[in-house]
């Protein structure tokens, strides 16, 4: 039976409690100590029983409690105060403002597009990692004003939730979001019906149809985040799938989200009055945005293809979070040009013209589609997520430049961080408010602030850590006894669960995505050495273990299945806990609670990794790989590194070698340092590695910095070649395009047609350090100029294999330019000794040009 009208029905506030409904709708509370207090306060059972769902929480509490805070003038104080809170974050000068005032251009915005988001725990939109970073860079960007608007889909499963059968294997469930009980605006049209946008897709008998979404916004303090949502009329049921399961189905589905992602997405903005000046795929999944760009620019803006696509190009960013090419959407071409097609015959774009942006080589028409691929070479700024996997991306995608050195491959990095306010618990924020000051939260690394940390107390600093502790392992033996409940144990299993884990013992947690590279076992290598560690009564060791598999990684449930199996054996079971359905209520109290944060990738896995910088503000100290972020941390004063560095071919030797070093740290390392106590009973020698990790990682490893990096080095400048593009009817875009077009037709026609090099030696292939060396070329540059060319000499040591190692770049003045050859000269010399070696390469160059690298030609004498 289908109901002739429906209502959504709103909780029902006195008027002088109205402010709780402006608190509840604003994700500010997230992060905000004393709004989430104000919630608590009100009913702490009901905010528990919502998951820290203040707008489900507001539509269920009775009346009678209602009236009960009405009359409770300590409720109403404290309520007040926490909407002057909101107001003041919301009105006060931001960052932003103070950097960017008087030179941002007319309507400067960033659109920021992730195929999910990590907000909050009643918002479970989100699988992982790239979902977190997604909503903590929401969070940064409303901190330091950043001008952003985030967009996405909205999941009516979202993320499943996990729970163990009695054998240990991960077993699924996907509960149904309720939209009108979360912290969502349904966006409207004037005339109050539902705001609906639509995407084009293919149809077998109709050849194209339209699928229609409508819009949610979450309010992130100051940033406004859009959400997807085709569960609707008069879509058929295939098509309200399409936003049904964060990454469900097969490459259909796949495809289809994307192209609302990033078509319905770019049309959803245009819809609400956005005029975005600099775009942000964060991942390739947002890929399609680029076909929803060049539509209005070709049919409303008049452009031509290449104008439209080099406007397209020269605003758009792009962040790659992979670090392997198997993580990389690839599908088929027919595939995509099944989906595709329609819009590129509408725009007069061939089928070969499309699917060579993503490939690596566009010739080979049987290459698959590659979602990376495209979004770089739609892109003005490409980077990864750490020096290293930035390292690691120049390496994968260094055939997009061919013949560019790889180490000038144009992928750069920008390290991951995490939201301060989001992560460190309260109470220990509330200890840094007091001896820092509240604006460690957003303090850079220079500033003094940081020097404060050793003014905290160690006894004050420890017992608050120790309180944490004894809550996680509390929590721990509440999640098992349940557990046990569940799968119907005895009275005295469930008893005995109720005693595992010591308040007081070292802490080692473990809690993130069960992917075999991760290798969550790695700790319980030799069995017998983790027992013998975890049996000595004089220096307790315990883990805490949590994570999910994904649902079709059979492997990786497995590995979760081991660990289980293994923390129920006789000698260890009060040692080991399992926590099932890892989110992130149970992460917050494991990143507090825990001493030790272990993390085990195989190098150069672990594009970046946040769950140890979340740690590491709480003075938890990591014993990690040397992979991602904390390659750069200072890890011998806040932690250990697991090797220093070490990849090996034999997985085998590896894993041997590698969990011997993490017994070896354990034994000798960090159990003494943990248990050598003064005469009060503080390890004084472990809080100064916990005050050197709270000094040195919490203003590097946070996304105040991260974001304040995006805004610099790439929002910036997009949003302004926007503004520089566009001039006078796209006057300069129109040039640059027409220019590149040129530059294409007349590059291969470039002959460097003699070299001179000289010394005052006799002989020039043995020179002295410091010896000047003259070097003078003869270029014949076809249809080109020379203002359209750089000339570099190219010099570095001589490796093995004969190429030229790390070389550096040096410009050659233009001496003479007549009868069509031009001649550049310059003086070089070398500042050490050995084999060096010299080159001489021709770049594009224009004033409009991102960098020389941009059209991709080079040529090498």
């Amino acid at each position: 039976m289908r109901p002739i009208r429906t209502f959504n029905v709103k909780p029902s506030l006195p008027e002088r409690l109205e402010p709780l409904r402006e608190l509840a709708y604003n994700l500010y509370w997230s992060w905000s100590v004393e709004i989430r207090d104000l919630f608590r306060r009100l009913d702490p059972d009901l905010w528990d029983d919502t998951r820290h769902n203040p707008v489900l929480m507001l539509g269920t509490i009775s009346q009678e409690r209602l009236q009960e805070a009405l009359e409770d003038d300590g409720f109403l104080a404290q309520m007040d105060r926490a909407h002057q809170q909101l107001n003041d974050y919301l009105n006060k000068r931001t960052w932003y403002q103070k950097h960017r005032s008087g030179q941002a251009i007319e309507g400067e915005c960033y659109a920021y597009y992730s195929a999910e988001f990590g907000l909050t725990d009643c918002l479970p939109i989100y699988s992982g990692g790239l979902g977190i970073l997604a909503g903590d860079h929401l969070k940064s960007s409303s901190d330091i004003g950043i001008p952003l608007v985030g967009v996405g889909l909205l999941y009516q499963k979202g993320y499943f939730k996990q729970y163990l059968n009695p054998d240990g294997w991960q077993q699924e469930r996907y509960p149904i979001n309720d939209f009108y009980n979360m912290p969502l605006h349904l966006e409207r049209n004037p005339d109050g019906s539902e705001l609906h946008i639509s995407v084009d897709y293919p149809d077998e008998s109709l050849g194209t149809k339209k699928v229609y979404a409508r819009i949610w916004r979450i309010q992130v303090g100051m940033v406004k985040l859009y959400l997807l949502d085709t569960n609707i009329e008069p879509n058929n049921h295939t098509d309200q799938d399409i936003t049904d399961y964060l990454y469900g189905g097969d490459i259909d589905v796949r495809i289809r989200q994307e192209m609302m992602l990033g078509i319905g997405g770019t049309r959803a903005l245009v819809a609400l009055g956005y005029k975005p000046t600099a775009y942000h795929m964060n991942e390739g999944h947002a890929g399609f945005l680029s076909i929803a760009r060049l539509e209005p620019l070709m049919q409303q803006e008049g452009l031509g293809y290449q104008e439209a696509l080099q406007l397209a190009q020269s605003t758009q960013i792009f962040t790659t979070h992979t670090p392997v090419p198997a993580g990389i959407d690839r599908f088929p071409p027919d595939k995509v040009w099944y989906y595709i097609g329609s819009y590129c015959d509408r725009l007069s774009i061939s089928k070969q013209q499309f699917l060579a942006l993503g490939r690596e080589h566009p010739e080979d028409e049987q290459e698959y589609f590659s979602m990376a691929v495209f979004a770089i070479k739609m892109a003005t700024y490409v980077n990864g997520v750490s020096k290293l996997h930035g390292a690691v991306s120049r390496d994968m995608f260094t055939r997009l430049w061919p013949q560019l050195p790889n180490a000038e491959v144009p992928i750069t990095s920008i390290t991951n961080g995490v939201h301060a306010r989001t992560w460190v618990s309260e109470d220990t924020q509330n200890l840094y408010d007091r001896y820092l000051g509240p604006s460690w939260s957003s303090g850079g690394v220079n500033d003094k602030l940081w020097e404060r940390v050793s003014t905290i107390p160690d006894e004050e600093l420890w017992r608050n850590h120790e309180r944490q502790r004894a809550q996680l392992v509390l929590f721990a033996r509440e999640r098992l006894k349940r557990q046990l409940t569940k799968w119907g144990a005895s009275p005295a299993e469930i008893k005995e669960a109720g005693e595992v884990l010591d308040p007081s013992a070292l802490t080692v947690g473990f809690a993130r995505r069960f992917a075999t590279y991760k290798r969550g076992t790695l700790f319980m290598y030799d069995r017998n050495r983790i027992k013998k560690l975890l049996k000595n009564s004089d220096r307790k060791l315990q883990f805490v273990i949590a994570g999910k598999a994904h649902p079709k990684d059979t492997p990786g449930k497995e590995l979760i299945r081991d660990i289980v199996r293994f923390s129920r054996e006789e000698d260890v079971r009060h040692s080991i806990v399992f926590i099932e359905d890892y989110d992130t209520y149970v992460s917050g109290l494991m990143l507090a609670g825990c001493d030790i944060w272990l993390n085990t990738p195989r190098r150069p896995r672990e594009a970046s990794g946040t769950s140890g910088m979340k740690a590491a503000m709480h003075g938890c100290l990591n014993l990690s790989i040397l992979d991602g972020w904390w390659a750069e941390a200072d890890y011998f004063n806040t932690g250990w590194p697991i090797g220093l560095g070490e990849e090996y071919d034999d997985h085998e030797y590896q894993n041997r070698i590698e969990s011997n070093a993490i017994y070896e740290i354990l034994e000798k390392d960090a159990l003494p340092l943990f248990y050598h106590r003064s005469e009060d009973g503080i390890p004084v020698g472990w809080l100064d590695k916990m005050k050197d990790s709270i000094r040195l990682n919490t203003p590097m490893f946070n996304t105040a910095r991260m974001v304040r990096d995006y805004a610099q080095e790439a929002y910036i400048k997009a949003s302004d070649r926007m503004g520089e593009l566009r001039t006078q009817n796209y006057g300069k875009a129109k040039h640059l395009a027409h220019w590149k077009a040129n530059l294409a037709q007349e590059w291969h026609a470039i002959t460097i047609k003699s070299v001179e090099v000289s010394t005052d030696a006799n002989d020039s292939t043995d020179v002295k350090v410091s010896q000047p060396i003259a070097v003078k070329a003869e270029i014949y540059l076809a249809g080109l100029k020379p203002a359209d060319v750089e000339v570099e000499l190219y010099q570095g040591i001589v490796a093995e294999n004969g190429e030229v190692l790390d070389g550096k770049s040096y410009p050659m003045m233009l001496q003479s330019n007549s009868n069509g050859v031009s001649v550049y000269a310059a003086e070089t010399s070398y500042g050490g000794s050995g084999l060096h070696g010299m080159s001489l390469r021709i770049l594009p160059k224009h004033p409009s040009l991102s960098s020389s690298y941009e059209p991709r030609l080079i040529h090498w004498a």
